[in-house]
């Protein structure tokens, strides 16, 4: 039997023999509390003595180490012991249980670890997920494994999802049983203490059309402003929400360059701070005292925080988001949901009436997201895939989620743990993988950690994954770009005199938490430690970031392996590099910049990378020089490491890069005689009546078709010179069947004789109506017009004068002969006096001379 819990009511207190009941009823369970209920500290203490559980523990999942440590102060606190008794909780780097533990309060990434070393979770007799509604990749996947278990395994095993805004209906759907019921719904009511909300609007003049940027950027004016109101006007403490670190910082300057009630102590909260600041912004203040608690959204659940009766809160979040296009995360500053503001809002009401000022106005208020996106949709889901690799899962669909993980970022994510050595062509987990599944770090770390161990750079490698999990030591003067040279950083951490570039400086404390890092790191891999080898960093940086390879073209400019281009900032030494191993970068499409790099040798790319260079032929069209070019080059992604002349490029590929190249240069690149643009045009003019036979030889019909009536004639040849050199009328009478070029002289005729004797060209220009253009008096006696495809189609005629000048276009010569002759002989006769101008010139002779014979 526990102690029993000595403590204040609170809300959830009603709702707990609910609680106990569903449990009994069932093995799945869902409580919907809202902040302030007291379900965290509540729940697990009143389900310790069930008879169901036995001895066996509960284990609560609660996704910040602050809050694990408190919830699980709190329960022995309300319990009359220390941490470690009855209560105990396990965290990154520190645990706090014993022989007689019964709940275990632990972060997402331990829980994850319990569940691949032990599917059935012996001696675990329940397990909460609290802050679901928080929807972290770590409780989806935790909550899909123990649902997994559960069906599988551990019929026995008892879950318990607790929410303070999200939908239960949705979980309890999740979490049916084999018949499909719902899991029961408890639901609590609302906080202890009203609330009374107040909406600050920003001024007018600080308005932008960007909105959240303009927002960020004078948020910190806005929050020393209001914080400083609400200390004159509200009694009691200060909790403040900030996006960040760095607003965090400038609005505690701001605050402690004016003048602050002397009373008022200021207190940031966040991740990055260690434990003892963190206690100090959480605990109770000093009688006589109140506090400014300037927090991240660390704070905005599972956390009372003593005396804070006012929230001020900003309504930003820094939410990572993972780019597909790129494979990169960024981390970018967002409006807050609807969910995440009642949550921050619940603050003050937690043990007194409070006051809750929101810095937008009641418009925007209405327009929040009701919900934040679940981090499965957001996030860099390497880990993930490879946790599922772990699990024995190769299809992410056969597992239970409330919101599945994107098909193409997992898909990408799985590309990445197979350059990482991760998972093998089947998507099979490999033993390099199972290795870093047990370390539990990021796939990239795992990979830089256990490669650089094999490489005899264990305590270098344990420094750059430092370096790369942690903040950066170097801090840039305002208006400064940091340098981006990660060798910098590691001779920073490796002695604390390195000369450093103008306008930096070194940050002490940064420095003492990354040669932590680093030592624990060590530890963990069994590695001695070593002098940092900084000229290894950029090979490091490589086996972790494989896909951010980078080869430089010009200036500060860099490729990247996955094709896309990124600069450094400024020039520097580092831009002499002619590769580089990227570790940090943002993803903005055309202009993204190096933020953190080191250089990489190319020997280096082709030992440790081999196995992904590809060998290619590039036989490609060269528009310059008009000629076919060939290539051997070795290809590491998008980045050619080495490129050499090719003597013997099979001849179909220069073929094909021959076409291509004309294809490109367009049909009049060739070289078009006379008699090959005539052909051309009678094929045309056939092609338009009679298409079911005929071929069409437009320019852009051969353009389409120049593989299969040009390709023949040009294998073997590389140069546009000796394409030119070609007979194109040749050409395009090969094209023809032997029944074609029979019938291609008699339905269109090249030539057309005369009564005259001439022999002369047809216009097939216009193949519906071709020309003939004669002089008048070649015609004499000519009494039916000429007609072309087997009498079908009429010839235009076009009679000239002497001069050769059209004056009379028609398709019914006897018509002109009938009437209209007479006109033009008229005006004929009198500009040419001395040529025939017969009254009969049906049967007058046929002339080509231009003039009489003098006698």
């Amino acid at each position: 039997m526990v102690p029993r819990p000595q403590t204040t009511p609170l809300p959830i207190d009603t709702v707990l023999e609910d609680v106990r009941a569903a449990m009994r009823s069932r093995p799945c369970a869902v409580l919907q509390a809202p902040p302030g209920a007291g379900k965290t500290t509540r729940v697990p203490l009143a389900l310790l003595d069930e008879a169901w559980l036995g001895t066996q523990r509960i284990v609560m999942l609660e996704p910040r180490r602050l809050a694990a440590r408190a919830a699980a102060r709190r329960m022995a606190h309300s319990l009359g012991e220390r941490v470690g008794q009855t209560v105990g909780y396990r965290i990154r780097r520190e645990v706090k249980v014993g022989a007689q533990t019964r709940i275990e309060v632990v972060t997402e990434g331990i829980l994850t670890r319990m569940l691949q070393s032990d599917p059935t979770l012996d001696g675990v007799g329940l397990l909460i997920f609290d802050e679901y509604h928080e929807r972290s990749l770590a409780a989806d996947l935790g909550l899909a494994f123990a649902l997994d278990a559960h069906h599988g395994l551990r019929e026995d095993l008892r879950l318990l999802v607790m929410s303070a805004t999200l939908d239960g209906e949705r979980i309890a759907a999740l979490m049916a049983d084999e018949a499909g019921s719902p899991a029961p719904i408890v639901t609590s009511r609302g906080r202890a203490f009203p609330v009374e909300t107040r909406y600050v609007e920003a001024p007018a003049r600080r308005s932008s059309r960007r909105g959240g940027a303009s927002g960020v950027r004078d948020l910190p004016e806005r929050m020393s402003d209001a914080i400083r109101e609400a200390l004159a006007d509200e009694p009691g403490s200060v909790l403040a929400f900030l996006p960040g670190v760095g607003e965090i910082r400038r609005t505690e300057a701001l605050l402690r360059d004016g003048s602050l009630p002397a009373d008022v102590r200021l207190a940031p909260l966040y991740g990055a701070l260690d434990q003892r600041a963190q206690d100090a912004a959480i605990e109770p203040a000093a009688d006589g005292v109140r506090k400014v608690v300037l927090a991240t959204p660390i704070a905005e659940t599972s956390l009372t925080i003593e005396g804070v009766r006012v929230v001020v809160d900003g309504g930003y979040a820094r939410t990572p988001r993972f780019s597909p296009r790129t494979g990169m995360t960024r981390l970018e500053t967002v409006r807050i949901s609807a969910a995440s503001a009642d949550q921050r809002r619940g603050r003050a009401g937690r043990t007194e009436p409070g006051v809750c000022i929101r810095l937008w106005g009641p418009l925007e208020q209405a327009h929040l997201a009701a919900f934040t996106p679940p981090e499965t949709v957001l996030a860099d889901l390497a880990p993930l895939a490879l946790e599922l690799a772990a699990w024995g899962i190769t299809d992410a669909t056969s597992l239970r989620w409330l919101d599945p993980p994107p098909d193409a970022a997992l898909s990408q994510a799985r590309d990445l743990l197979r350059d990482l050595g991760a998972l093998d062509r089947s998507q099979q987990i490999t033993q390099r993988g199972r290795q870093m599944v047990r370390l539990g770090l990021h796939p990239r770390m795992a990979a830089l950690l256990i490669e650089g161990k094999a490489l005899g750079l264990g305590a270098t490698a344990c420094a750059v994954a430092a370096l790369l999990g942690e903040r950066d030591p170097l801090r840039a003067a305002p208006g400064t770009t940091a340098d981006a040279d990660l060798r910098l950083r590691l001779d920073v951490l490796r002695s604390g005199s390195t000369p450093l570039p103008l306008g930096h400086r070194a940050d002490p404390r940064a420095v003492q938490t990354l040669r932590a890092e680093a030592a624990h790191l060590r530890r963990r891999l069994s590695v001695p430690d070593a002098p940092l080898e900084a000229e290894a960093a950029g090979l490091l940086v490589a086996l972790a970031y494989p896909d951010r390879i980078a080869q430089r073209m010009t200036g500060r400019r860099y490729r990247l392996r996955t094709g896309h281009q990124a600069a450094l900032s400024h020039d520097q030494p580092l831009a002499d590099a002619e590769y580089l191993a990227v570790a940090a970068l943002d993803d903005r499409p055309g202009g993204a910049k190096l933020f953190l790099a080191a250089p990489l040798a190319l020997d280096d790319i082709e030992a440790h990378f081999g196995d992904q260079i590809r060998e290619v032929d590039v036989v490609t069209w060269d528009a310059e020089s008009e000629r076919v070019v060939a290539r051997r080059q070795a290809h590491l992604g998008a980045l050619v490491l080495r490129d050499a002349p090719l003597p013997d490029p099979s001849p179909d590929a220069v073929t094909e890069a021959l076409l291509d190249g004309l294809c490109g240069a367009g049909i009049e690149a060739l070289s078009w005689s006379k008699e090959a643009q005539h052909l051309q045009d009678r094929l045309r003019f056939l092609h338009a009546h009679r298409p079911e036979a005929w071929h069409d030889v437009s320019d852009a019909a051969l353009l389409d078709t120049l593989a299969d009536w040009l390709g023949p004639h040009v294998y073997g040849l590389r140069r546009l010179a000796d394409v030119r050199k070609l007979d194109l009328d040749a050409v395009l009478r090969a094209r023809l069947d032997w029944p074609q070029q029979q019938a291609l002289d008699r339905l269109a005729p090249s030539h057309l004789r005369v009564p005259s004797g001439s022999n002369l060209r047809v216009d097939y220009s216009e193949p519906e109506a071709p020309v003939l253009a004669v002089k008048l008096q070649e015609v004499f006696g000519w009494t039916e017009t000429p007609r072309l495809l087997d009498g079908t189609i009429p010839v235009t005629m076009h009679l000239l004068s002497p001069a050769r000048r059209p004056v009379q276009v028609t398709q019914d010569l006897a018509g002109f002969w009938a009437s209209s002759y007479f006109d033009v002989r008229k005006d004929l006769r009198g500009r040419y006096p001395k040529h025939p101008w017969p009254e009969n010139p049906l049967e007058a002779t046929p002339t080509a001379r231009t003039k009489r014979r003098r006698s």
